[in-house]
């Protein structure tokens, strides 16, 4: 069974995408900021994390930036995902550090980010 790991922040987003792709056949772990987010990746090695960038104590993209200097990290599938839209300073750094897919959860319905984990994860 693919492991995806939530980081985010906000109970009731992390809710609902625990309780949908849980109904999808995923085992799910959750975090509620980043550094909650990094020491979970590093320590369970899930096959995708879904990332808010807007979090306390560490955002998403340094986060992002942490995982990509670990071996494992470097390769391990990241979807973004945030409320803000975002500079173009801010875009170059999120490509930077390739993540799958950066989607704004305003602009994005429930069902594509499942299509979109599906994609990542085969």
């Amino acid at each position: 069974m693919k492991q995806i790991l939530i980081v985010e922040d906000e109970d009731s987003q992390r809710k609902v995408l625990h309780d949908t792709l849980l109904q999808s056949g995923y085992s799910i772990l959750e975090a509620k900021d980043g550094v909650q987010g990094l020491n979970t990746a590093l320590r369970e090695h899930p096959d995708l994390i879904l990332l808010d960038v807007r979090m306390p104590l560490m955002d998403g993209m340094a986060m992002m930036h942490a995982l990509r200097q670990n071996p494992w990290g470097k390769n391990v599938s990241i979807i973004i995902f945030t409320n803000y839209d975002n500079t173009e300073a801010q875009l170059v750094q999120i490509t930077a550090d390739q993540p799958s897919y950066y989607l704004l959860k305003a602009n994005t319905p429930l069902e594509t980010i499942i299509e979109k984990v599906k994609e990542v994860l085969g």
